[in-house]
């Protein structure tokens, strides 16, 4: 399929699928422009051709038609970030729609109303997509963060526009970023999967097991494996019903050749709060009245060494509570180790909202290769599913 490289844009105007479901604030301020500028250069690509662009987007789950997710509050925002002023229609299909698209003049943007306003968006409905497709000459679907839902304006609409569609730069880059990992990784491989829970992470386990020569295993998650080998873990997270599956898991890397590294120790709280009494003590031997809430400093040692002997990296989930400034320490550390490997010609993929929201936060994102945009798109991904948004483009 062709890229937007190879399109010239000049006297068309782009019907762009963008992921703006961004976060608001009580006065509909948006508090996070990532994903905007993220979109931001295939807007500018087309706008540069002499294309004009018309976006459409989803926010939030709305209940039919409901203000506070109307995607008029973040029109500022999205002029601010694109350096152009976006105009803006209230509806996404239909006569105000199209009149809209009509008067579009090249060099203009057009931003519709939310998608989700409309139940037929969810349902995948042919006869919504296609009023849709009536909004653009050239269909560019960009948004990786509902690649994985079967939507209207995500999967059904593309074959209204059977040679002329082509993916956005930040959907190419995301494909790109998971295959450079699952496909291409120079080795060794390394894959961290951090967050609380296994249940959430198996299939992800399970498929990358055979594309990775290391795998790290933090944050609350790793008691459920830690308690499986017969360690006293406290009053430590743990899926109690999940204990043979870690052992599984454990046995098939080993199998596999696979090098599992599991915390060593653990700074422990004696109560869930960021002013709790702390100790460090071994991750099999946490005393009962206490719970491990981040990697201790022996194990942010040995998980260095690990990073920083790998030229692929995947980091997703993060290795404790970092959201609690005392128990922040693992996730910073390991965020330096994978930079300080990125410095060193490692390619290093951040995917997953904790990990993502992390590496924001401690101020990584410019650090490693590159951070995704989508979660559970990510996250199917790693499973090693077909996303429906993508598969629909490649038909």
């Amino acid at each position: 399929m062709k890229t937007m490289n190879e399109i010239n844009f000049k006297g068309k105007k782009a019907l762009i699928r963008v992921d703006f479901n961004v976060p608001l604030n009580e006065n509909f301020e948006v508090t996070d422009a990532t994903r905007i500028q993220s979109a931001k250069p295939s807007i500018r690509k087309v706008i540069k051709d002499g294309g004009a662009v018309v976006l459409m987007s989803h926010l939030g789950r709305p209940k039919g038609v409901e203000e506070k997710f109307s995607l008029k509050h973040i029109v500022s925002k999205v002029s601010e970030v694109l350096g152009v002023q976006v105009k803006f229609v209230s509806d996404c299909v239909g006569e105000k729609a199209e009149k809209a698209v009509a008067e579009l003049k090249m060099g203009e943007v057009l931003l519709l109303e939310n998608l989700r306003f409309h139940p037929e968006e969810k349902a995948g409905d042919v006869n919504f997509a296609k009023q849709l497709s009536k909004l653009g000459d050239i269909y560019i679907n960009d948004a990786f963060g509902t690649a994985h839902r079967a939507h209207a304006s995500t999967t059904i609409i593309d074959q209204f526009f059977p040679n002329n569609k082509c993916f956005g730069f930040l959907l190419a880059k995301e494909i790109e970023s998971i295959k450079k990992v699952l496909e291409e990784g120079k080795k060794p491989v390394l894959a961290i999967l951090g967050g609380a829970k296994i249940s959430s992470k198996i299939t992800v386990i399970e498929n990358i097991l055979d594309k990775v020569n290391h795998l790290i295993i933090g944050g609350g998650m790793s008691f459920t494996f830690v308690r499986a080998q017969g360690g006293k873990i406290g009053n430590s997270i743990c899926e109690d019903d999940k204990q043979k599956l870690a052992l599984r898991i454990l046995k098939q890397a080993n199998e596999k050749g696979v090098q599992i590294h599991l915390p060593v120790d653990v700074v422990a709280a004696d109560a869930f709060s960021n002013d709790a009494n702390t100790q460090i003590c071994d991750i099999n031997k946490i005393p009962d009245g206490w719970q491990g809430l981040d990697a201790g400093p022996k194990s942010r040692e040995l998980f260095n060494d690990v990073v920083l002997k790998s030229k692929t990296i995947l980091w997703n989930g993060p290795l404790g509570v970092f959201e609690m400034e005392n128990f922040a320490g693992g996730t910073i550390a390991l965020g330096n180790s994978i930079a300080e490997a990125t410095k060193n010609g490692a390619f290093s993929l951040v995917g997953g909202g904790d990990s993502v929201a992390a590496v924001k936060q401690f101020g990584f994102a410019n650090k490693v290769s590159y951070v995704s945009t989508g979660g559970g798109a990510m996250l199917e991904s790693l499973e090693g599913k077909t996303l429906p948004g993508i598969e629909a483009m490649l038909k």
